[in-house]
Formats: C-alpha cells, structure tokens, sequence
C-alpha cells in the first residue's frame, strides 16, 4: 500500500517537473531532477521482500548517480562520460535483474523472440551508422552503451515471453521507452539539435523507469 502510494506521488511529480521543463523554466527544473527517481528507490525499498530487490535498488540508484553527474554535462565531456558510465552500470544491473527472474524459455515462442532480436540488431547497426560519422574518439563507448542498451532489450523481450501479464508487458514497453530516450539523447547531442529534447528524454525516461519498476514489484508479489 505505502509502495503503491509512493508510486503515484512519482507519477505527480514527474508530471509537475515536466511541464516545468516544457515551459522552459530549466533553473527549477535543474534543482528538482535530483528528487525524481529518490521516489521509486523509496517505494522499492519498503516493498515486500524479493529475491532480486537488491538489484533492482542498484540499477535506480546509479540512474540517480547518472542523472545527478550528467546535470554538471556542460561545463566538460568529462561529466557526461562519467553520466554515462553510471548509466551503463545501470543497464547492465538491468541485464542481471532481467536474467535472474527469467525462468525456461518457451519454444513455442521462438518466432517471436527472432523476430524481436532481428529489430533489435536493426536498431543497433542503423543508430551506430547514423551516429559513428560524428562521434569522434567516444566511437567506442558509445557503441559499448549502444549494445548494452539493446541486450537489455533483449532481455526484456525474453522476459516477456516467459513472465506473467501484465508484468511482462509493463516491463518489455518500459525498456523499449528506456532506448527511445537514450536514442533521442543521442541524435540530440550527437547528430542534430531536436526540439523540445529536454522534455521528449525525460518524459521517455521516466515513464520507462516507472514501467520497469512497477512490472518487477508486480512480477514478485506474493499471491
């Protein structure tokens, strides 16, 4: 109860920090990023017990790291490697999260899972070839970010074919949103200006972190 409770007041302000964000009033928005994702840590952190808790607690919590680091990303590149770090650490915690609540892959599925795996590698070799022309000496880490997002989707996608719903569909669309907002940071930053970016990455951001986190607390409930 207290959890679900936690969850809605996410939910308010996330909504009031974006419209923040969309009226362009960017020195509030700045002070109060830092209290966004503090709310799912909480409600993760009082809810029942569950075997991969831990995990779930260290992917948000080095979200919070990143998204702290990458508020200081213009005043040196140094800052946004260090954001991105963070972020990478996060998804591969996502990975392990991911693995460990999947059980026997169904095979009857299987048409599925490649047809997902085969829009997933698209992804991957039409971002990196649209992005590599203007990434300079970050080729390297951002392709390693860029497949380290889409094995977490991958991941995902296996979890969908195996969790119950609707669990398996909060957790699968909320990683699908995760990369979306990752991508438009990318094209943002690297390849052209896009408007309203702000609003686009965090809105996509948050609303992937609240899917994933309500799919897992979903997924591990006690019946």
């Amino acid at each position: 109860m207290k959890s679900t409770l936690i969850l809605k007041s996410f939910i308010g302000f996330s909504i009031v920090y974006l419209l923040i964000i969309l009226f362009e009033k960017e020195e509030i928005a700045w002070f109060l990023k830092p209290l966004l994702l503090p709310f799912l840590i909480l409600a993760v952190y009082i809810s029942e017990r569950f075997s991969t808790k831990n995990i779930l607690l260290a992917a948000l919590t080095l979200s919070w790291i990143g998204d702290i680091i990458l508020m200081f990303a213009d005043k040196g590149e140094l800052y946004f490697i260090a954001g991105l770090i963070a972020f990478l650490l996060s998804h591969i915690s996502y990975i392990i999260l991911f693995s460990k609540q999947l059980r026997i892959y169904i095979k009857k599925s299987k048409i599925i899972y490649w047809i997902g795996v085969t829009a997933i590698a698209l992804y991957l070799i039409v971002m990196m070839l649209i992005l590599l022309p203007s990434l300079g000496h970050l080729k390297a880490p951002v392709f390693v970010y860029a497949l380290t997002i889409s094995i977490m989707l991958l991941f995902a996608l296996k979890g969908f074919l195996n969790w119950q719903k609707p669990a398996s569909i909060y957790i699968l669309i909320g990683a699908i949103i995760f990369v979306a907002s990752d991508s438009i940071l990318a094209f943002d930053k690297f390849y052209t200006p896009l408007q309203y970016s702000s609003f686009l990455i965090m809105a996509t951001y948050l609303i992937a972190q609240y899917l994933i986190v309500t799919g897992i607390l979903k997924l591990n409930k006690k019946k």
